[in-house]
């Protein structure tokens, strides 16, 4: 018994030690986990301790530096009392070495469990109020390792040239080199082709007009505040946003994204919603991500030449296009494929398909359209909404309205045709 009591101090400072471990994985994961909207709030209303952790992440470099080297020193320190202990255990009559080998093992499953894998699912689910209650005591932290941040700074650059020592940025990469670059990646040709595919998508995304690629007006549905959760009816939107009216239900000014959110006020969620961004119908959709990117903004609104809402572009949209083999805003928008061969030479596919995209998948040469979508081109030849039964010619196709839906959801029949009169 005397023999255990001598262990006592090295086990409470073990568990200090496994404490202060937590101390700074917590940190790590809450501060570097902080989302754009987070910080922005914390640096408009935020407390002395998100004030603190605001400043350390200007320096990301820094704070990382400090937080592995006193994660490193907490654990030698932490393993070295261990094997002390673990020394003098096995000298034990009483417990030998089974009892030093599962002290050992214990004491590795402690430090797993309690200094990485708790702390950092709690700073995970809770990443601002972690940071409100770390800030002042990591920056107090940072700064007592500050003398030796050029040695590791050092250290880090060196190792990097060792590993890495050839590597320079290009100014400029060609898209041929970008493929060549993919080419030689592997030699899976299914990978090599999907690879392909995504670089295709992203080098179109400066061709594309939003317009062409938009969710329209009627296919997403707004809210005029306060928005309350009981108004969604227990269903997120299937853009995954709520989107927020001015007050007078005017246009879109503001969006949050429901299907990442842990916590939001019942009664007044759009409380939480950020200020949305605008764009021409004519700009790109590689503008409206160059945009997002430069704002930190996830939806964009599409306005017409007098202003007015005709559309929303979220960042969602655009990745799908980059990361899906054949992108289509048929299947995105409608869940339906976005050209079915209903029999030789006959094709139907929905109103809001774009004429490229149309033109594309049949493999035929078409003038510039006047407007870019299948139901866009109808009306401007009916020079009215179109009704079921109308039927209409344009370029090398006919086309024949099978049905108009609510929500103005159209489905047409194609049929590529030879016409003397093409535009």
């Amino acid at each position: 018994m005397n023999e255990l009591l001598t262990l006592l101090p090295w086990l409470i400072t073990m568990m200090i030690l496994i404490v202060c471990s937590a101390f700074f994985s917590a940190s790590e994961a809450a501060l570097f986990y902080l989302q754009p909207r987070e910080r922005r709030e914390m640096k408009r209303s935020g407390l002395s301790g998100e004030q603190s952790a605001l400043k350390l992440l200007a320096d990301p470099d820094r704070l990382l530096s400090a937080v592995l080297f006193w994660n490193l020193v907490i654990n030698v320190a932490y393993f070295s009392i261990s094997s002390i202990v673990a020394i003098r255990i096995e000298k034990m009559p009483t417990l030998g070495s089974t009892g030093a080998w599962l002290f050992v093992s214990a004491t590795l499953l402690l430090i797993i469990f309690f200094s990485e894998m708790l702390p950092k699912t709690f700073a995970v689910l809770k990443p601002r109020g972690m940071a409100r209650f770390l800030g002042m005591p990591l920056s107090i932290a940072v700064r007592v390792v500050d003398p030796l941040m050029p040695v590791l700074q050092s250290a880090n650059t060196i190792s990097r040239r060792l590993l890495w020592p050839g590597f320079k940025a290009e100014p400029v990469l060609a898209v041929t080199d970008l493929e060549r670059a993919i080419e030689l990646s592997g030699t899976d040709a299914a990978v090599i082709k999907q690879e392909q595919a995504v670089l295709q998508n992203i080098v179109q995304l400066s061709t594309i007009r939003v317009e062409e690629w938009m969710r329209p007006r009627t296919q997403f549905e707004s809210f005029q505040p306060p928005v309350a959760l009981k108004d969604l009816d227990g269903d997120i939107p299937k853009s995954g946003y709520l989107l927020v009216t001015e007050p007078d239900g005017g246009d879109i000014e503001r969006a949050i994204r429901l299907d990442n959110q842990f916590q939001l006020n019942d009664e007044n969620i759009d409380r939480a919603a950020e200020p949305v961004l605008y764009l021409p119908w004519c700009a790109t959709v590689a503008d409206a991500l160059e945009k997002m990117s430069q704002y930190d903004r996830e939806v964009n609104v599409v306005v017409n030449e007098f202003g007015e809402t005709i559309g929303v572009l979220t960042i969602e949209d655009i990745l799908e296009t980059i990361f899906t083999y054949d992108p289509s805003r048929t299947a995105r928008l409608l869940d339906r494929p976005a050209i079915e061969q209903v029999e030789p030479g006959r094709w139907q596919v929905a109103g809001i398909m774009g004429m490229r995209q149309l033109a594309k998948r049949l493999d035929v040469e078409i003038p510039t359209p006047p407007s870019v979508t299948v139901r866009g081109i109808i009306q401007e030849s009916l020079q009215r909404l179109a009704e079921t039964g109308d039927h209409c010619h344009w370029g090398p196709f006919q086309f024949d309205v099978i049905e108009v839906a609510q929500r103005g959801v159209m489905l047409v029949q194609v049929e590529l045709v030879e016409r003397e009169d093409q535009p």
